[in-house]
């Protein structure tokens, strides 16, 4: 049977079984091992099931994942997104958009504890839209703000997508982690800086804020110290060389818990709470993990990653040419599929021929991570814009895709400059311990 017919007809399997709503760890499996069989034998692809589940769930490398998942819960259920919301408001809030700031820099600033787009967007749409909402703000402006902000969660470290690539190319993920620091604080920088054009175009569409007091302000630093000092605690081991990334993972489960409880904030339905919670998303991840093992078989036997590699540094277009095709594929792909399904789909494909052109793994890592971001705002999916939309029910898509558009310019501008400057993600990584 013709490798490349299968291959092919695979493809089109998997996206048709998507849009037919089909999880996209099944689908992927489905096909991987539907396609193994077609290429061997069917004993041989239903061996497949009794060897790659278990070596992904046993895998010690991807325990990260999990505790980093859980770190997020805790710190979730203690409130700490509220704080670092109410902490922004009081230094930024009477600025002109201060409070759409104020929003940007809680959303980073529960990025370093949490490391998920998702559940970042989730949790400040409950904590910042009613409070936009209170003070004038448009609708459209108020979510897509916190779309945009909620990108930053798997830029900032920790990151469940830094994790996966870290695992899948063999790349020191705590490098990876500290790589994501300057690229997210610049995601800041310029959401706030596209915030105070659009107040300049339209200044009534962010009315300001009241001016809050000197005390007041250092008053509501007492409310996250403890959320800095997690941050420091964790990222900053990393970056010393005190602990390894899986031990750094734990560390911060245990400091998040153990602040939720000094705060009395956490009581045992509560942590309960989180660690089903935690155990349901890690068991999200490994199912589409588990896909893409499966689906891994059945690229390897077709040799279709060898092919599109041969094909690719072939190209006549030198290697930032390739790389503008590689982005245009993840920005085409982010509009249709989950972005872990996609990071684990294409990485295979793509890093070896990214070695082969001269790039560096780590930056080539944050630009991954970038293309990926712009896949969870941009339409027909951008998976932050529906969670927005499933919470705040009386905001059209329509609404939150329109105020999320200046926002996507301008990481595409981020995006370009990261490319043109390495160095904003290598010098960091470079002084680690």
């Amino acid at each position: 049977m013709d490798k490349d017919a299968v291959a092919i007809g695979g493809f089109v399997a998997m996206f048709v079984l998507m849009l037919l709503r089909v999880p996209i760890g099944i689908s992927m499996g489905i096909v991987g091992v539907g396609g193994f069989a077609l290429m061997t034998n069917v004993n041989s692809a239903l061996g497949l099931f009794a060897s790659s589940p278990f070596s992904a769930v046993t895998d010690f490398n991807f325990s990260i994942i999990p505790m980093f998942i859980l770190m997020g819960a805790f710190a979730s259920a203690a409130g700490m997104s509220s704080d670092l919301f109410h902490a922004s408001q009081a230094w930024l809030g009477h600025m002109r958009g201060g409070l759409a700031i104020s929003t940007i820099a809680a959303c980073g600033g529960f990025a370093a504890i949490n490391g998920s787009s998702v559940a970042t967007a989730a949790t400040m749409t409950r904590v910042a839209l009613p409070e936009m909402r209170n003070a004038g703000y448009s609708p459209g402006l108020s979510t897509g703000v916190i779309a945009a902000g909620g990108t930053l969660g798997i830029m900032i470290p920790p990151s469940v997508i830094f994790v996966l690539y870290g695992i899948m190319t063999e790349t020191d993920i705590g490098k990876l982690f500290i790589s994501g620091i300057v690229p997210g604080l610049l995601g800041i920088l310029m959401y706030s800086g596209t915030v105070q054009i659009l107040g300049w175009r339209d200044p009534s569409r962010m009315p300001r804020g009241r001016r809050h007091t000197w005390p007041e302000r250092f008053a509501s630093i007492k409310d996250i110290w403890e959320t800095l000092l997690l941050f420091l605690f964790v990222i900053g081991g990393m970056y010393a060389g005190w602990f390894t990334v899986t031990e750094a993972a734990s560390m911060g489960a245990i400091g998040a818990l153990v602040i939720g409880l000094v705060q009395r904030r956490l009581t045992a339905k509560a942590i309960m709470q989180c660690l089903v919670e935690s155990l349901r998303t890690t068991a999200a991840i490994f199912m589409i993990v588990i896909g893409a093992y499966l689906f891994g078989y059945f690229l390897a036997i077709t040799q279709t990653t060898q092919k599109l590699i041969a094909l690719m540094v072939g190209l006549p277009i030198g290697a930032y040419g390739v790389l503008a095709v590689v982005l245009l594929m993840y920005f085409i792909l982010g509009a249709i599929m989950d972005e872990l399904a996609m990071i684990l789909l294409t990485v295979p494909i793509v890093f070896p021929v990214m070695i082969t052109l001269g790039f560096d793994p780590v930056w080539f890592g944050v630009i991954i991570v970038m293309a990926v971001t712009l896949g969870l705002i941009c339409p027909p999916v951008g998976m932050n814009v529906f969670v927005i939309n499933s919470i705040a029910r009386d905001v059209s898509l329509g609404t939150i895709y329109r105020g999320v558009m200046p926002f996507i310019l301008s990481d595409i501008v981020r995006l370009t400059i990261l490319c043109a400057f390495p160095a904003l993600s290598l010098f960091l990584p470079r002084t680690m311990g």
